[in-house]
């Protein structure tokens, strides 16, 4: 850059601040699988942004859709009043989702649509003369944004011991990674499906079914490493909340949109939750965006139960179904279906497998999990440094291989953009094996 960029005001998310801006990482451009750098350099995308630019950087009918809204209105609220987009984008992404989730409440990424759908399930169990659920049920190691009701439901320890109490009554399951008995699956675990049990076993009899109004699950946990359902796991899960009336939340942030190779992974794992959050990917990241997807039921009961020409739920957002974003999502649905990318994603997903366990076996691998596109490598931890050597890994790849990757503690998380070429798989794998061999 020309003139010394200046560092001290921007206090960066979720980063070391401080070791980042002693040698910072800026990227300048992008365009499909690459970024460019402040030096110039190319640097392959291993990570879609942050797990969402599934149709590859800079697309430009996503890129022309924003142009030409933001020239014709920039901005119009939808408390009480509305705009042509916000119901096309509704009726676009009700069109990729699964069978009766048909209703569609617009926030502005994935912590906002979780607090959202918690505050739906909520809700529903009193419109419906239910009060008594009002416990929610998370999971360890799950991550569900960073609202006081995604750090409670979620089970990240960091991101919440620094804020004191968050909503009462929350519990959460086990998570079920079980590497002694699941180490270097191709595909889902075989074992662990009985985790889901505990649910019932466990939690219900603690604190009785007619108290819980949700499960709120990730149908593959992502930031916390990757973490995969046991075969039945997640139909497990379905049964029991069936049994009892209690809702069941996917938090689709990460895996929807073609992540698995179809539109959700509730399409993927063929299990129907009541609600799906999801964001990222819904507007390829070129406008923020996040929508909880409801089914019709849930949706209706809150009409019936509200005096005629009332607001039925008292919840929203300034940008709630922004025209921008709007535009952002027509265009992104439209790109996922004219390029067929979710079909691309499953036919790219064996090869990306056997890439990501061809790193077996080289130095301080203890793991490779995959499913679709999404692959986790999990390290030997260095003793005392926790995080140090996948951290480690990352700047290599960075500064030496010219590849971006993310990691989470020890564990190394891929979800390239859906577009991947099979020789930038392998040369996105091939990078992490070169700084692996060299460590």
């Amino acid at each position: 850059m020309s003139t010394p960029l200046n560092t001290e005001h921007f206090w960066m998310p979720f980063s070391a601040n401080r070791q980042f801006k002693s040698k910072p990482r800026l990227m300048v451009a992008a365009e499909g699988m690459h970024y460019t750098t402040d030096d110039g350099r190319k640097i392959l995308d291993g990570t879609a942004g942050l797990w969402c630019v599934n149709a590859g950087h800079s697309h430009p009918k996503i890129v022309s859709a924003i142009q030409q809204q933001a020239a014709k209105m920039d901005f119009a609220p939808t408390f009480q009043m509305g705009h042509p987009l916000a119901f096309e984008a509704a009726t676009a992404l009700v069109s990729i989702s699964p069978s009766g989730l048909n209703r569609v409440f617009f926030c502005n990424d994935g912590s906002e649509g979780v607090d959202t759908a918690l505050k739906i399930a909520l809700a529903y169990h009193r419109v419906r003369g239910d009060g008594m659920r009002h416990r929610l049920i998370g999971r360890e190691r799950g991550y569900h944004g960073v609202g006081f009701g995604g750090i409670s439901v979620g089970g990240i320890a960091g991101n919440r011991k620094h804020f004191g109490p968050a909503l009462p009554a929350v519990d959460h399951l086990r998570h079920p990674l079980n590497i002694a008995k699941n180490a270097f699956s191709r595909g889902l675990p075989e074992h662990g499906a009985e985790m889901a049990d505990e649910l019932e076993q466990r939690l219900l009899a603690l604190h009785d079914p007619s108290t819980v109004a949700a499960v709120i699950v990730e149908p593959l946990q992502g930031s916390t490493g990757v973490i995969l359902p046991p075969k039945g796991y997640l139909q497990k899960l379905r049964s029991i909340c069936d049994k009892y009336g209690i809702l069941l939340i996917f938090d689709e942030v990460i895996t929807g949109f073609g992540r698995l190779g179809n539109a959700f992974a509730a399409d993927h794992f063929d299990v129907v939750p009541d609600m799906i959050v999801c964001a990222k990917g819904l507007t390829n990241a070129a406008v923020p965006m996040g929508a909880v997807i409801v089914k019709q039921e849930i949706h209706d009961a809150f009409m019936s139960a509200a005096p005629e020409n009332t607001i039925e739920f008292f919840h929203g957002y300034t940008y709630t179904a922004h025209p921008l974003a709007c535009a952002a999502a027509i265009a992104t649905i439209d790109v996922y279906k004219e390029q067929k990318l979710f079909e691309r994603a499953a036919d790219h997903a064996s090869y990306f497998e056997d890439a990501a366990h061809s790193l077996k076996g080289l130095p301080f691998v203890k793991d490779v999990r995959n499913l679709g596109l999404v692959c986790g490598i999990e390290l030997e931890s260095i003793p005392g440094k926790p995080g140090s050597r996948a951290f480690d890994v990352f700047l290599k790849c960075f500064w030496e291989q010219g590849v971006l990757i993310r990691t989470t503690g020890d564990i190394i998380a891929l979800s390239p953009p859906l577009i991947i070429e099979k020789q930038q798989i392998d040369q996105l794998f091939g990078s992490i094996a070169n700084v692996l061999k060299a460590q």
